[in-house]
């Protein structure tokens, strides 16, 4: 690490689809920002439209193009949502109904109603 001087190691991780993860590990001069990692890795090209929708982040904080890296920082590449968690919750709580999901999928034997 003697000759390192200046030099970030940075991981860089994309969610191409889903259950498929993209990981590398750089180094960059102590002045690259998040943009300098993406190019430097060629993860937007990987993404749909070439990543226009996606939104980036470090260690899970969204963060712009031009935001300074520092050292052993995780840079995520995050794709759009296609659906909105909570409409998928009430879709699936409609097709289950209520008494098969929640606190009342498993009833002990003899057990009160909701317990």
């Amino acid at each position: 690490m003697g000759d390192d001087h200046g030099a970030l190691q940075i991981t860089v991780v994309v969610c191409m689809a889903p259950r498929s993860v993209g990981e590398w590990t750089l180094q960059l001069p102590a002045s690259a920002t998040v943009a300098d990692a993406l190019k430097a890795c060629e993860a937007m090209s990987l993404l749909p439209q070439g990543g226009a929708s996606a939104a980036v982040g470090i260690w899970g904080r969204q963060v712009a193009l031009d935001c300074p890296l520092a050292q052993g920082d995780r840079v995520e590449v995050y794709r759009p949502l296609k659906v909105d968690p909570k409409v998928a919750r009430r879709e699936r709580f409609a097709r289950q109904g209520a008494r098969t999901t929640g606190l009342f999928a498993r009833q002990r034997p003899g057990g009160k109603s909701g317990y």
